[in-house]
């Protein structure tokens, strides 16, 4: 057929091989995929890798297109173009974005702005300026006081994929370190020692007042609007009976080893940063997500705050440990992301499928994308 494409001579990274071989496009799906030399003629990949496009579960990554200075609002659709050309050039072809619920201290999010953002988002698909798919991940800061009505909103005007229960109170889960706590939110609200001191307190209180009618409330909303749940920052064998309690798919970023093998055995997928791979470990002390990978327990990575993490983190994880396999390594970022979320039309290069696609070549150790289709046309 005329409206047939060929990708030839490439290094195909099939769910369980790497095989080189060529595959065949027609509109958006891939129709054929063969071993070999071509039977036509087509695009010569000259032996790079041809990779299904990858599967990005959460990113924050917007939040600094936003407000890429202390103080400093950017125009909201001209921080979404350019925040969806460095996800594309990343090799990302679907992306959650993340966008904060319930406000505090630190995050503001009030109802204004997530309209303004998401408003943004929509106005970019609408004009065909996106290359990525974009969905909605909605992060529930469980203990605000606002975070179930604005949820409760937002689920009502946004069509939300995917929800995450978030407790950031000082002294558990994340920040079981309350020095680590301090650093962290130091640093991004720049108050000084005292008031800090102060806001740990309302947060502890609004723990005790919050959590436990909070978290019921947005599982509830999660299931009444069959959207799915990940749990998030899991760290102890409670943490984990409670997230499975409540139905997750997904267990975000488990600060210990402990929770983390209790969560990937009770079939939950444990999603970690891709960021605390290539760096070799958690900036926040906890448990390195290589670590995870050789016990046999990480099932994801996310670009959590760098986009282009997402494809080195994988090959990373291909190169470091021995036996791992580059097909496993590519599995974190394509085909499980894509199933944990409930998409089965993408995540690996099969007939049928969609032609979400990037092509990489290997200069040294680092992976470097070439080309990038988006359901058979090319968006990088």
């Amino acid at each position: 057929m005329d409206s047939t494409r060929i990708f030839e001579n490439a290094s195909l990274v099939l769910p369980a091989a790497v095989m080189i071989g060529w595959i065949a496009v027609s509109g958006d799906r891939i129709v054929e995929v063969g071993e070999g030399r071509a039977p036509e003629r087509g695009l010569d990949c000259a032996g790079d890798f041809l990779v299904p496009g990858l599967v990005d579960l959460h990113t924050d990554h917007l939040e600094s297109h936003l407000q890429p200075r202390p103080k400093v609002a950017w125009p909201p659709l001209a921080a979404v173009v350019a925040y969806d050309a460095q996800i594309a050039a990343s090799a990302i072809t679907t992306v959650f974005d993340s966008v904060r619920v319930g406000t505090d201290l630190a995050y503001r999010s009030v109802a204004a702005e997530l309209r303004a953002i998401l408003g943004a988002i929509e106005a970019a698909g609408t004009k065909d300026l996106l290359r990525a798919e974009h969905r909605l991940h909605v992060r529930c800061e469980i203990c605000a006081e606002d975070v179930v009505e604005q949820t409760g909103w937002l689920l009502e005007v946004y069509d939300a994929k995917l929800i995450s229960l978030m407790d950031h109170t000082p002294g558990a889960r994340q920040f079981c370190d309350l020095g680590a706590w301090k650093t962290y939110y130091g640093g991004k609200s720049g108050l000084p020692a005292s008031e800090l001191e102060r806001f740990m307190h309302t947060r502890r209180a609004q723990f005790a007042a919050n959590y436990v009618r909070h978290r019921a409330a947005l599982v509830a909303l999660a299931k009444a609007h069959r959207i799915v749940t990940a749990s998030h920052d899991d760290a102890t064998l409670a943490h984990v009976e409670e997230a499975i309690a409540d139905g997750a798919a997904i267990a975000e970023f488990p600060t210990t080893a402990e929770a983390a093998a209790a969560c990937h055995g009770a079939g939950v997928a444990v999603l970690m940063g891709a960021p605390n791979v290539v760096r070799g470990g958690s900036h926040s002390g906890n448990v390195a997500a290589e670590a995870l990978a050789r016990e046999g327990v990480l099932d994801i990575l996310s670009s959590d705050y760098v986009p282009a993490s997402l494809l080195l983190g994988a090959f990373e994880l291909a190169r470091r440990i021995e036996g791992y396999g580059l097909p496993a390594a590519l599995r974190t970022v394509t085909l499980h992301p894509a199933r944990a979320a409930g998409l089965n039309d993408r995540g690996q290069i099969a007939a049928g499928l969609r032609a979400d696609l990037a092509r990489v070549r290997i200069v040294g150790d680092l992976p470097v994308v070439r080309e990038v289709y988006r359901g058979g046309r090319r968006v990088i």
